[in-house]
């Protein structure tokens, strides 16, 4: 059993003993701490609640509504939703925060807190210090039986967030329809299974396979979209003839592209391709976090924009967006921050602009995929011991390659011309993430080895 307390949620494996992993009485420690925090920093006694389709969601929900209640705050409950959509409504409802009850790409027996600021954006590394402070030290009060929270049940808010992605200029529905798609869409049995088909309608795609689109928590593989979980999606759209696959995490902030040849689009080039349309419309500077494929930096520099990179984590990547107004940003894990309509991942805003920039380009999803710099990420680790100390290792490597382009913000990055290797150390264990990207798988293996052999000979 597992509970992971992190800034940004409270997360953890269904069942156990209390602390061990996300039991009821976890929930309402954590959810009381937040709802204590979020009255205080907003002023605002109000909000909102949604959830993915995951099997412990009903249980989950009742419990957080519940204490909310008990504190005397105001739930907006939107039932099964996505966590974008949870966001806008949180200021679209004008509350003082919201909850997302997701483990987003982790599988059934997790589930999570998402905590989000009264903006609808995941709260800071600060606020989520407070948080945990408060919870430990039960630093809150429930409410008289005369001030119990109400309790709203508001299924609207579908309608609403693809009514928000349908006013955005760069979404063309006349093009998407003149297209004639025919697309095959993979929800992982999740709120996906809800929202994509309802957008895709609204779009005027008229053509859509559903593949695990019944939200009943039951997925049926492994819900992270890595290529490994694709490949009935991939088969479908080879058997339908399609001209796309689209496939969704459970709670609909990722996203990801099967060509119709049944090859991957890759993760990483969602961010890229949704970025060139933008920039070919509305110039200006991308953002992405420091593990993300390069291909974003050139895309935007052809284009004549700045691309800036963050440390890891939605909520940096958000803050580096806002300080450099940002048109277009996100994450190499198929995550689309569109400032247009909010500062959150969202795939139904990804979906509008895609389909939108294909219907334009003309060509196939392939044809499409080719006309960005190839590009290929190796993932590695290496394993130390508990008593090493990570941080001096990492500031010995970066001596080794002080004369390279290098960053510090978040672990160590050094690049060397159109390639670079991440070094990130685990929060959790003795471990240095090592991703390294090239031109060519071997490329990228080759970088990697070559920094887990300098940090083999730095430990000797």
């Amino acid at each position: 059993m597992t509970l992971i307390k992190s800034i940004s949620g409270i997360r953890g494996t269904i069942g156990g003993a209390v602390g061990d992993g996300l039991t009821p009485l976890d929930i309402v420690k954590f959810t009381s701490a937040y709802g204590a925090w979020a009255v205080k920093k907003s002023g605002i006694k109000k909000i909102v609640v949604g959830r993915d389709a995951r099997i412990s969601g009903t249980m989950v929900n009742n419990l957080v509504i519940g204490t909310l209640q008990g504190l005397g705050i105001d739930v907006i409950d939107l039932g099964l939703s996505t966590t974008p959509t949870v966001e806008v409504a949180v200021t679209g409802e004008q509350a003082g925060g919201g909850i997302i009850l997701t483990a987003s790409h982790n599988p059934k027996q997790w589930n999570a807190l998402k905590l989000l600021n009264a903006d609808g954006e995941f709260i800071s590394d600060a606020d989520g210090k407070e948080v945990l402070e408060i919870a430990e030290s039960s630093d809150f009060k429930y409410a008289d039986v005369n001030d119990l929270g109400k309790v709203t049940q508001d299924n609207s808010w579908l309608q609403k967030h693809i009514d928000l992605v349908l006013a955005l200029p760069l979404v063309d529905v006349e093009a998407i329809k003149k297209a004639d798609f025919s697309v095959v869409i993979d929800c992982v049995n999740s709120t996906g299974g809800i929202f994509v088909p309802a957008l895709l309608k609204a779009l005027g795609v008229k053509t859509v396979h559903e593949l695990y689109c019944e939200p009943d928590g039951n997925f049926p593989h492994n819900p992270e979209p890595l290529p490994e979980n694709l490949t009935a999606l991939s088969k479908e759209v080879l058997n339908k003839r399609a001209h796309l696959g689209i496939a969704v995490d459970p709670d609909v902030d990722r996203l990801c592209f099967v060509c119709e040849d049944g090859n991957m689009f890759g993760e990483e080039y969602t961010l890229v391709a949704v970025a060139d349309y933008v920039l070919q419309n509305n110039l200006g500077n991308t953002v992405s976090n420091l593990s993300s494929t390069r291909a974003l930096r050139d895309v935007t520099e052809n284009a004549g924009g700045e691309y800036h990179a963050s440390a890891v984590g939605e909520v940096n990547v958000v803050n580096q967006m806002k300080a450099v107004n940002a048109v277009i940003g996100g994450e190499g894990n198929g995550g689309i921050i569109y400032p247009e309509i909010h500062y959150g991942r969202d795939a139904l805003v990804g979906i509008a602009l895609f389909l939108t920039h294909l219907a334009k380009y003309g060509k196939s999803v392939s044809t499409l995929r080719k006309s960005y710099p190839g590009y290929f990420i190796s993932k590695n680790k290496i394993t130390l011991t508990p008593e090493m100390d990570i941080d001096a290792l990492l500031t010995k490597v970066e001596q080794k390659y002080m004369k390279q382009p290098h960053s510090t913000i978040d672990g160590l990055k050094i690049e060397f011309d159109k390639e670079w290797v991440h070094l990130r150390r685990s929060n959790t264990e003795p471990i240095i993430r090592i991703y390294s990207e090239g031109n060519s798988e071997t490329v990228a293996n080759g970088l990697a080895n070559k920094i887990i052999a300098d940090i083999k000979e730095i430990l000797n």
